[in-house]
């Protein structure tokens, strides 16, 4: 609550917080677009492959020459963390892989890192940020996305000594949606390929979210960030906000949640594809208990939506913003060294799983291509199937078949144990034990 006084603080005494951010596509600008009018923060440098569009972007912006000129611009990720005058880093970039070496960097560097890459952490985020708190800097979940603003609500019903029973976000979702790709998925969204490519769409991207794969991520990384229970997939329950403590009780109460305390994704639509009156689509929830008639009579006393029995209740956001919400995590990391979420256990995983019947021989994709879909499962579970992380699904061979709806094995691609995010993974495999649901010992942190 105190945020923007520390900020206004920070300018004040001419020692404002210095970022630097990797990428500077939709959420990076959106975040740019706002920082120029947040006090007690500054962008210092901006690292893309392509230079010119980072101007172009702060431009479309508002951002004027004279201050796009004050900026440092890097093709070199590793320059850029390594400059003098940044505090925090960014990570806006999509690539598991890359965020496994920025975070790294980070540790070497000490500099805190805010992570818009939750497809880095679905991967390894529980040993990632261990190495950041050995390291003595923040690795932080980034606000705007839906995991940050998830462990938000859960971190509030907890800290006013509530249980939270389940939480989640909204989403588009239909059961036939897990085999959409890239030449299917406009016409889930209402659009023609020619319409998408006038405006500038990721078909594979956009297809992520339809297709299950980015629900399931972001569903890995709160499990992980809060110790919530991650379901063995998701079962994306048609859901309207004022049935959240209804639908999202124990299956022995007339729910559909498989355990207690796990997270969840429900539907905007309907399993016949009428859509859900006032839905979730673009929010989070929480589903929290009473734990006594008197708590359960201030609900009913004070307005609160209750399932039949009176002893569950929710509170939603009914949006999340992306960038133009990002200020929150770097003001929280850089002023307080505290992050707006963070793996403090291996809960959950995501693994590759086959959108259709493939063949021996064939190239994996990745994430929204035409290949596989991320399913979301205890990291027990994964484990013990020796499970292909979605996150190393990309451009790697099978040297087995693998049926529809099957998970894709370690055992049934070739890959290259020695590149270094495949190597990190196997390290987090063996080190980090599933289920551990404890936070990692904070040593001091690096002040900035």
């Amino acid at each position: 609550m105190n945020l923007h006084r520390l900020l206004k603080e920070r300018e004040s005494r001419g020692t404002p917080l210095r970022i630097g951010l990797i990428g500077a596509g939709k959420f990076g600008s959106m975040f740019l677009s706002q920082v120029r009018h947040t006090p007690g923060m500054r962008v210092t440098a901006i690292a893309d492959l392509d230079a010119s569009r980072a101007r172009q972007s702060l431009q479309r912006v508002g951002w004027s020459n004279s201050a796009i000129s004050s900026l440092n611009f890097f093709s070199d990720v590793r320059a850029l963390i390594e400059a003098r005058d940044i505090d925090v880093v960014i990570d806006s970039t999509g690539s598991p892989s890359a965020g496994i070496t920025h975070v790294l960097a980070c540790c070497e560097q000490r500099k805190h890192i805010v992570m818009v890459n939750v497809e880095a952490d679905a991967l390894a985020g529980p040993l990632l940020a261990q190495r950041a708190c050995e390291a003595g800097i923040v690795y932080s979940l980034a606000y705007g996305d839906q995991p940050a603003l998830i462990c938000e609500l859960v971190d509030w019903a907890r800290a006013c000594g509530f249980e939270v029973v389940a939480a989640g976000k909204g989403t588009k979702y239909l059961p036939a949606y897990h085999a959409s790709t890239p030449d299917t998925v406009w016409g889930h969204y209402g659009l023609t390929a020619e319409d998408a490519g006038l405006g500038g769409l990721n078909a594979q991207m956009f297809n992520s979210f339809l297709d299950g794969t980015k629900s399931a991520i972001e569903m890995c990384s709160v499990s992980n960030a809060t110790g919530l229970l991650a379901p063995d997939g998701l079962s994306f329950p048609p859901c309207s906000v004022d049935d959240l403590p209804q639908v999202l009780r124990p299956q022995t109460e007339g729910g559909v949640l498989h355990h207690r305390g796990q997270v969840e994704v429900i539907s905007s639509l309907q399993r016949d594809g009428s859509a859900v009156q006032r839905d979730l689509r673009w929010g989070v929830y929480v589903v929290f208990a009473g734990g006594s008639d008197y708590v359960e009579r201030c609900f009913k006393e004070y307005g609160l939506v209750t399932d039949a029995s009176g002893q569950y209740s929710a509170l939603y956001k009914p949006f999340h913003l992306i960038g133009l919400e990002l200020g929150i995590s770097v003001a929280s990391v850089g002023l307080r060294n505290e992050p707006t979420g963070a793996p403090i256990g291996f809960n959950a995983d995501v693994v590759a799983t086959a959108k259709r019947d493939l063949a021996a021989g064939e190239m994996l994709d990745g994430e929204g291509g035409y290949t596989v879909y991320g399913k979301v499962m205890p990291a027990e579970e994964s484990l013990r199937l020796r499970g292909l992380p979605l996150g190393l699904a990309h451009t790697v061979r099978l040297v087995n078949a693998v049926a529809a709806g099957e998970q894709v094995h370690w055992d049934d691609v070739e890959i290259d144990e020695d590149q270094p995010a495949v190597a990190f993974r196997r390290s987090m495999e063996r080190t980090t034990a599933p289920f551990e649901s404890k936070a990692f010992e904070k040593p001091a942190v690096a002040s900035v």
